[in-house]
């Protein structure tokens, strides 16, 4: 009896692992294979070698791009060089990315650039929000960006007990933002069980000097976040889920659900057109050639646009997709007056004229 019950034991525990691999590789989308859509006036980024994880393009046309993202889990080019702000000012006929500054005093050495987040005040200083992972940690820094000598100078650095996995940032003021915690843990293997698992514990954060507090929650892994152009509703990216949630923005910053867009895609940043409020997505078709660092099987790019995302029938655009020859990786696009970002997580980046 007590050999049929261990067999017995075994046989569930081996089912349930097998339904949990299974659901792990649909989250990871490890069987997508996409058909190519180019752009026919696109460059590689000269400078941009490392990584281009993140893009946030401000009213006048001064583009931000973080780069050299060092992620658990993921490659790195240069895994011992510190990350680095470029800027591109696509105002300019042949624009091109020049690394900014950044003021004495912060540490360089473990910087280590994620999300990032633009705000331009009343008196017109403008703020540049930056996720970063310092030894594996999270921390948000808030730079004032000075334009006249290309240089970011640092105010402060926030840190918080719910801050623990940042992903990405939404500024909301000069001193508050949202922010997406893309796990519940931060230890590696932890996050690893969390995702072979499929919990859902990641969420997003509302902080401000005065209050910091859980906005909204139940995420396999709440990725970009981003604002619509009227400031009444926020966007979510669940990579894991393939989806795109639209949340209410209230007056004590709390957010409601409103609906989720499916798609057939890891979507990672969001970048948010403030003239037609099209939302751009930088994608990963297939999740799996991503976490594994094969050299015969690139992991592909892919960029969407979503028109009208509050109406009930929103149009999906395949915008571009690459099967790893040019960009490997993509992770946000961002748009300005018919010219088009194109950032990766550990790869290059692709300027392209729509």
């Amino acid at each position: 009896m007590g050999k049929l019950l261990a067999v017995a034991l075994v046989g569930i525990a081996a089912a349930l692992a097998a339904e949990r691999l299974l659901a792990f590789r649909n989250r990871l989308n490890a069987s997508r294979e996409i058909a190519p859509v180019t752009l026919p006036n696109c460059r590689l980024i000269k400078g941009i070698e490392t990584g281009s994880e993140d893009i946030d393009i401000l009213p006048n046309g001064l583009a931000f791009i973080s780069s050299g993202l060092k992620y658990p889990g993921i490659k790195s080019l240069a895994p011992d060089k510190p990350g680095e702000i470029f800027l591109m000012d696509l105002n300019e006929d042949n624009p091109r990315a020049v690394e900014l500054r950044i003021s004495r005093g912060f540490d360089l050495a473990s910087f280590n650039p994620h999300g990032i987040s633009t705000y331009v005040d009343t008196d017109n200083t403008m703020y540049l929000f930056v996720v970063n992972h310092p030894h594996q940690k999270s921390t948000v820094e808030l730079f004032k960006f000075v334009e006249d000598d290309n240089s970011l100078v640092h105010l402060k650095t926030v840190r918080h007990d719910l801050l623990t996995s940042v992903n990405d940032i939404v500024a909301m003021g000069p001193d508050s933002f949202y922010a997406t915690n893309d796990h519940y843990f931060s230890d590696f293997i932890l996050m690893f069980l969390e995702m072979f698992l499929g919990l859902t514990w990641s969420n997003v954060v509302y902080y401000s000097p005065k209050e910091v507090k859980e906005v909204a929650a139940g995420f396999y892994s709440a990725n970009g976040i981003n604002i619509s152009p009227d400031r009444k509703y926020i966007y979510v990216a669940d990579i894991f889920d393939h989806n795109v949630h639209v949340m209410e923005k209230h007056a004590n910053w709390n957010l409601t659900h409103v609906k989720a867009l499916q798609l057939d895609t890891l979507v990672d940043n969001l970048s948010v057109d403030p003239h037609t409020g099209d939302v751009w997505i930088g994608c990963h078709p297939n999740g799996m050639k991503l976490f594994y660092d094969d050299p015969e099987n690139l992991p592909a790019s892919e960029v969407l646009r979503i028109q009208s995302i509050l109406s009930e029938e929103p149009v999906v655009t395949r915008v571009y997709a690459d099967s790893g020859s040019v960009l490997q990786g993509s992770s946000v696009a961002s748009v300005y007056e018919g010219k088009l970002l194109i950032g990766t997580v550990f790869h290059r980046a692709l300027y392209c004229e729509l």
